[in-house]
């Protein structure tokens, strides 16, 4: 874990290198200072403040099979909507209520985010809440319950929309402290006037620059803007509804790429922390996302097939006649 700690001649052998490792993980304010050095130590940084010590184990635990049975939920439904076929829906409209966005998952999901730094024993959420959003996210493009009555589809996307939006900010101020301390240890050196003292050529910001991912981003939009549309369509009736529909598929297969392209990007990119649990996290988003290529798939041969069938029929009819 600590192979990646920046050399430097006057870091300290009895500095503990785990309560380093954890101020510069959970970081909230760094202070820079003056400095006479303007050619190897031009910008002078320490850590002013933390967040609090993290939370007992159980909290962990409790998280992670939470976080555990959303997934298999959804993997499940997925699976039996794609056997199921385009007539049949497994467990109708009942199923949002154990999916991620649902309105039972997803507060609690928002509730983890807003605690997340304090989550950080066995089940990290600086590493995996990025998966977990990318997981709502996937739920809330999948599973359409367009047969609902107006009032109550638009009352529940509506909410759907604002606990992505509240659960992109949450998990923003739980990556974003994680990445500027994991651009603080690799890309500076340590002073040695204390344990979080580090010299950098460039100036430290919010976020980092070694990795781009953010939870309030391009495709969380996308997705909202999906969403939105769907509410449109709904309430607009049949006149009105044909005319988006076009920018409607558009947004929904851009933000099926973003989130492949998100996905790819974590996996890759991602500070080197709980590498197999990182990756295990990713591996089954990736997952989901091909069972959702394959279930496009089979429902575009369902269509030609039936299509097929169809003037196969009119074929043999006229031929009747």
């Amino acid at each position: 874990m600590f192979l990646w700690l920046p050399a430097y001649p006057t870091f300290q052998p009895g500095w503990d290198q785990e309560e380093i490792h954890a101020t510069f993980f959970k970081c909230i304010s760094w202070q820079v200072e003056e400095t006479l050095d303007t050619i190897s130590c031009p910008y002078h940084y320490f850590c002013d403040k933390t967040y609090p010590a993290n939370y007992p184990l159980l909290v962990d635990v409790l998280v992670l099979l939470f976080t555990t049975a959303s997934y298999l939920v959804t993997l499940v439904i997925m699976i039996m909507d794609m056997i199921y076929g385009r007539g049949r829906i497994f467990l109708g409209q009942s199923k949002r209520f154990l999916l991620p966005s649902g309105p039972i998952s997803l507060p609690l999901i928002i509730l983890a985010f807003a605690k997340g730094p304090q989550i950080n024993t066995i089940f990290p959420l600086s590493c995996l809440g990025p998966a977990i959003l990318l997981m709502v996210l996937i739920s809330a493009l999948s599973f359409d319950n367009a047969a609902d009555k107006d009032f109550k589809y638009t009352f529940f996307v509506a909410s759907t929309v604002s606990g992505i939006l509240h659960a992109s900010l949450y998990l923003d101020s739980v990556v974003l402290p994680f990445y500027t301390g994991f651009d603080a240890l690799m890309s500076s050196t340590f002073s040695g006037e204390c344990a979080s003292c580090v010299c950098r050529k460039e100036a430290l910001v919010v976020g980092g620059k070694l990795v781009r991912y953010r939870g309030w981003s391009m495709t969380t939009f996308f997705v909202v803007g999906v969403l939105c549309l769907r509410i449109i369509c709904k309430i607009s009736g049949e006149n009105y509804a044909g005319k988006l529909l076009f920018i409607k598929a558009f947004m929904e297969r851009f933000s099926w790429i973003l989130i492949t392209v998100d996905c790819a990007y974590l996996t890759l990119h991602s500070p080197p922390e709980r590498v197999m649990l990182r990756v295990a996290a990713f591996g089954g988003i990736f997952l989901l996302i091909f069972l959702q290529v394959l279930k496009e798939a089979c429902s575009k041969i369902h269509s030609m097939a039936y299509v097929a069938e169809k003037l196969r029929w009119l074929s043999t009819s006229l031929q009747t006649i």
